[in-house]
């Protein structure tokens, strides 16, 4: 009697289709990028420790500036000679000037500080017209302390009409009185502890009377205004 056939049953598991297995990939970031953290946290410390610093040195600064309490500084037209005044007609309307004066300030510093006075200009004016301007250098001037300047005005043949002309010559050689007016601004900055404050300008406006034959001054009227810091 044959064996029958009996139905053979593949009993190896390995042989069945498995699903494809997932890898799970993990992200690196670059190498570079924690350098570059590093680098912003250094700039943002830097930045705090200026900006800290620059603080504390504006406290100090207003501190002492406050606790000196510094005044405005007095620039005053002392003295105005007149060396040279001559008109003569150019044509029958108008008429050509020439000037030369000397304008002498005086500056006085009372503060406990320095100051620091930036380059000066000022116009001579005759009846509203501007004649000429002079310029009076910058300088530093020291605490408790006064200092003269000077500057000349150089007027070379001015063109007047001839009304105002006529008026000019019968001002100087009939009634020795010549009416200018000196206009001007005067800029300085105290100095504390090496630092420079903010500027402060004030306006210089003058009314002054010389005489020609004495080439003296003889009326000065002077105001100090548009104080600004």
């Amino acid at each position: 009697m044959t064996s029958s056939t009996r139905p053979t049953f593949n009993t190896d598991h390995t042989s069945r289709l498995a699903p494809p297995a997932h890898h799970h990939r993990h992200y690196y970031p670059p190498p570079y990028s924690s350098s570059k953290a590093s680098f912003k946290g250094c700039c943002c410390c830097l930045f705090l420790l200026f900006s800290f610093l620059a603080l504390l040195i504006l406290a100090l600064f207003l501190v002492f500036f406050f606790a000196l309490k510094p005044k405005k500084p007095q620039f005053d037209l002392q003295q105005v000679g007149v060396q040279y005044l001559g008109i003569s007609p150019t044509t029958p309307t108008s008429a050509s000037v020439s000037l030369t004066i000397r304008l002498l300030f005086t500056a006085v510093n009372d503060n406990k500080v320095g100051i620091k006075y930036s380059e000066s200009r000022f116009t001579v004016m005759y009846r509203g017209i501007p004649l000429g301007r002079g310029v009076v250098p910058g300088f530093y001037q020291a605490a408790h302390s006064v200092r003269e300047v000077e500057t000349t005005v150089a007027v070379d043949r001015v063109s007047l009409l001839q009304a105002d002309a006529a008026e000019l010559v019968r001002d100087a050689e009939l009634n020795d009185r010549v009416e200018l007016r000196v206009l001007g601004d005067v800029g300085a900055k105290i100095r504390i502890l090496g630092f420079t404050s903010p500027a402060v300008q004030v306006s210089v406006d003058c009314a002054i009377v010389i005489s020609p034959r004495k080439q003296a001054l003889t009326y000065k009227q002077c105001g100090f205004d548009g104080l600004t810091v």
